[in-house]
């Protein structure tokens, strides 16, 4: 047989793509059918005002179904960095954005600007299972930070752990799998840490959208020389329902950006146009019905937490709630892996373990689970209480 790369054959499959194998040739009963809170994905389609500019765009517009630049469209780029401006203060330029085909090509470009096979990224843990996936490809150390009972990472306990070798650390706030909302002062520990001994820090905040806190959830745009530490990623897919089009977002500096465009270009040459008119025109006109959207999760998450009390009486713990997820400590002599299949079985359940983000064998990991809510409304949400809270191994 011809030969595999042996780092790709030593990374795990794709979680969500193995617990959906879970549910396979299973029947659920009419009453009690299944609630699947694997994904952090929405399920409906973009609004229907964007989904009609999109339409008139493939029409009318011939460059949509040309190459475009591999950096993005210039109009997007301006309007997403005039938009970081508006948000977070401190000045964010064009020239400091790239568009990627999704907010996981762009970790994946920062990670190929930073570090070669033998180098470490730090990864707080419960880390999100495709940064880990891609440091495995590569042959890049993942290096695990654990953040303990509040799940909030520690700047002091990350410094003990840098070595010649470290390139970055990677943050994730609102944090998918745990849904906590790092302080400001923790995004500015981490930075302060990161530019004091020379890697970069990158944040990924995907779920930016969602955070509970009105105004900037921190302040490191403010920093005039931001970009020689920082390496920002975003994703226009959940706040606009554009997850099929893959648009995510890389602000960083522009000499980064042109190795960035490297890579850009010898894997997709350039971001699919037609998501990148969507997300342009998302960002003109769609402040509105985001707004609503926020409000809708900020919701679900306040139903989660108010109906958690029964679960809580019987050894659950909720150690994390916000944007998407909720992040569980189970109270059961089992581990989570075992447990996320014994709910498929018998409470109709499918939520993710512990397990499959953080490192193989930790004991942490085995008593956790994450439930992505975002999908299921406040009578969703009562009624996986209700299977949990009923649940017996």
């Amino acid at each position: 047989m011809t030969p595999f790369n042996p780092n790709l054959i030593a990374t795990l499959p794709p979680p969500v793509m193995e617990a959906r194998r879970w549910v396979e040739g299973t029947v659920f009963e009419a009453d009690r059918p299944l609630i699947n809170v694997s994904q952090a994905a929405p399920v409906d389609p973009p609004p229907d005002e964007m989904r009609q500019a999109m339409a008139d765009a493939v029409l009318r517009q011939s460059e949509v179904h040309l190459y475009g630049p591999v950096l993005g469209l210039p109009a997007l780029r301006s309007e997403l960095a005039f938009n970081m401006t508006r948000h977070y203060g401190g000045a964010v330029g064009a020239e400091n954005i790239a568009i990627t085909s999704g907010c996981n090509q762009a970790f994946c470009a920062a990670i190929a600007t930073l570090a070669a096979p033998g180098d470490e990224v730090i990864l707080p843990t419960p880390w999100y299972f495709n940064h880990k996936m891609w440091l495995d490809m590569g042959g890049i150390n993942a290096v695990a930070l654990s953040t303990g009972p509040d799940l909030v990472p520690d700047a002091d306990a990350a410094d003990a752990m840098i070595t010649s070798r470290t390139r970055a650390i990677v943050l994730v706030s609102p944090n998918n799998p745990t849904g906590v909302e790092y302080a400001p002062s923790v995004v500015a520990a981490f930075r302060d840490l990161a530019r004091r001994r020379g890697i970069a820090l990158i944040i990924d905040e995907t779920y930016r959208d969602f955070h509970s806190r009105p105004g900037a959830p921190h302040e490191v745009f403010v920093d005039p020389d931001w970009h020689d530490t920082v390496i920002h990623l975003y994703s226009f897919s959940k706040s606009y329902r554009l997850t099929g089009h893959r648009v995510g977002a890389i602000a960083t500096s522009p000499q980064r950006l042109a190795e960035v465009e490297k890579f850009l270009d010898t894997v997709t040459i350039c971001p699919a146009q037609l998501g990148q008119y969507a997300a342009l025109w998302g960002l003109r006109n769609l402040d509105n019905w985001l707004g609503v959207e926020r409000e809708k999760i900020l919701a679900r998450a306040a139903a989660m937490r108010a109906g958690f009390a029964p679960l809580t009486d019987q050894g659950w713990q909720l150690m994390g709630c916000g944007a998407y997820f909720a992040y569980l400590q189970h109270p059961f002599d089992m581990p989570s892996d075992a447990l996320a299949r014994a709910l498929v079985d018998q409470s109709a359940i499918l939520a993710l373990p512990g397990t499959m983000f953080t490192p193989s064998g930790d004991a942490a990991g085995a008593t956790q689970m994450r439930v992505a809510f975002a999908n299921i409304d406040e009578t969703g949400i009562a009624e996986v209480q209700k299977r949990l809270a009923g649940f017996r191994p």
